[in-house]
C-alpha cells in the first residue's frame, strides 16, 4: 500500500474535507448572526424614534417564547437545553447593541448570584455587584440598575427571609425566574482540615452544609457573612480560615480547593427571581406570585384557597411567615400557574380580594425555558 493510500492519509483527506465543511458552515453561522444583530439594531431604531428616553429593550415574555422555540425546533444531536443557551449567548449579544442591560446582584464577583445574572441574562449584561438583598431592590427602584436578581428559596434551607421582607415594602415587579443548581467547595490555603479555625460563607450555605461540617470539621467555627463570594475574598490571605463557596469563586479568587461538593444534599439549587419595574405581559406559558393575609375568621384560608382550585388553577408554593405588624399574624407567599391577565386567574384573584385582609401581586412572569 502506498503511502497516498494508507489509513493514515485516509483518516487525515476525510477529516479536511470534514474540517472545510464546518468553515462553510461557520461563514454561514457568522454571516446569519450579523444579520440578527443588524434587525436588532432596528428594532432600537424604531423604539427610540422621536428621542424616546424610556423606551423598554428587555422583554422577558419575547425572551422566553424565542427560547422555547428553539427547544421545540431542536433535531440535532445537541441537547435542547444546551441549544438554548447557545441561544441565550446571541440575544444577549444583539440585546445588548439596543440598549446595554445593567443588573444589580448580591456580590462581590464569584457569588452563586452572579452566576444567576448570566444565566438569565447572558455574558453582554452588565452585573452590578451590591453589598446586600436590600441593596439590590433599592438599586432598581432608584433607577441605578435597570433590574435585580435575588434569591428567593433553597431546595433545602427554604425561603430566603431578607427577600421576604423586600418584597412585602417594594413597588417592584417580579419579571422572571431561574434555577440554579448549587455546588458548594470548600476553598482555602490550608494544607488540611486540622488547620481550619473558621469556616466563613452565608448563612444559607451554612445551613446546606451543616452536616458535613459537623463530621468533617467540628472543631472550626462558624461565621456567617454576606455573601459566599465575600467568604472567599475574606480567606485570601489567611491560611487559617475556609470559605464555602462555587467552582468560579475559587479561580475568582485565587483559593485552592480542599474537598469538592460538600453539600449534605446532592440536589442542591437555588431559585432566583428577576425584579423590574414595568409589568411583564403573557408568554403563554406564565406564574404568578402574590403575598396576602387572610381575615381573622374560620374557613377564610379556604375560601381563599377554593377561588383558586375552583378554577383549575394549580399553586406551586405556599408559605406562609409571620406578619412582623402584629403578634400571631401571618402572611402567605404563594406561587400559581398563569398570567394575572388570564380571564380565570383575574377571576380568582378578584375573589381572594374578597376574602384577604390584604393582597399585593408581586408579578406575573414567564416560567423558565432555561
Amino acid at each position: 500500500m502506498s503511502e497516498e493510500t494508507s489509513p493514515s492519509a485516509i483518516e487525515q483527506a476525510q477529516l479536511t474535507e470534514i474540517r472545510n465543511q464546518i468553515d462553510a458552515i461557520d461563514q454561514q453561522i457568522q454571516a446569519l448572526i450579523g444579520q440578527r444583530a443588524a434587525c436588532a439594531q432596528k428594532v432600537a431604531d424604531i423604539k427610540t424614534q422621536g428621542g424616546k428616553v424610556e423606551a423598554v429593550f428587555y422583554r422577558p415574555e419575547r425572551e422566553a417564547q424565542v427560547l422555547r422555540a428553539v427547544k421545540e425546533r431542536n433535531t440535532s444531536i445537541l441537547p435542547d437545553k444546551e441549544m438554548a443557551k447557545l441561544f441565550r449567548e446571541i440575544m444577549s449579544t444583539c440585546l445588548a447593541l439596543e440598549q446595554p442591560i445593567s443588573v444589580a446582584y448580591l456580590g462581590p464577583e464569584g457569588s452563586y448570584s452572579h452566576s444567576s445574572v448570566i444565566k438569565q441574562f447572558g455574558t453582554s449584561a452588565h452585573p452590578i455587584a451590591v453589598s446586600s438583598i436590600e441593596a439590590v431592590f433599592a438599586a432598581v427602584q432608584n433607577g441605578d440598575a435597570n433590574y435585580g436578581i435575588v434569591p428567593v428559596e433553597n431546595s433545602t434551607e427554604g425561603e430566603v427571609k431578607s427577600t421576604q421582607d423586600e418584597l412585602l415594602k417594594c413597588d417592584l415587579q417580579v419579571s422572571g425566574e431561574l434555577e440554579l443548581a448549587v455546588d458548594h467547595c470548600l476553598l482555602t490555603h490550608a494544607q488540611g482540615g486540622e488547620q481550619i479555625k473558621k469556616v466563613l460563607a452565608h448563612q444559607q450555605a451554612l445551613g446546606q452544609c451543616r452536616q458535613w461540617l459537623k463530621n468533617n470539621l467540628p472543631m472550626a467555627q462558624l461565621e456567617a457573612v454576606s455573601s459566599n463570594a465575600a467568604a472567599a475574598k475574606m480567606a485570601q490571605n489567611d491560611s487559617s480560615l475556609a470559605a464555602i463557596a462555587s467552582e468560579q469563586a475559587a479561580d475568582l479568587y485565587q483559593l485552592p480547593i480542599l474537598e469538592y461538593h460538600i453539600s449534605d444534599s446532592k440536589e442542591n439549587s437555588t431559585r432566583f427571581w428577576v425584579l423590574g419595574r414595568e409589568a411583564v405581559a403573557p408568554s403563554g406559558e406564565d406564574k404568578t406570585a402574590l403575598v396576602l393575609s387572610i381575615k381573622n375568621q374560620a374557613g377564610a384560608l379556604l375560601d381563599t384557597l377554593q377561588a383558586f382550585a375552583a378554577r383549575g388553577l394549580n399553586m406551586t408554593r405556599i408559605i406562609s411567615r409571620p406578619s412582623k405588624s402584629k403578634n400571631w399574624d401571618y402572611v402567605f407567599f404563594i406561587d400559581v400557574l398563569g398570567h394575572q391577565d388570564d380571564e380565570d386567574l383575574a377571576k380568582a384573584l378578584d375573589d381572594v380580594r374578597q376574602h384577604a385582609q390584604f393582597l399585593k401581586v408581586l408579578g406575573s412572569f414567564p416560567i423558565s425555558p432555561l
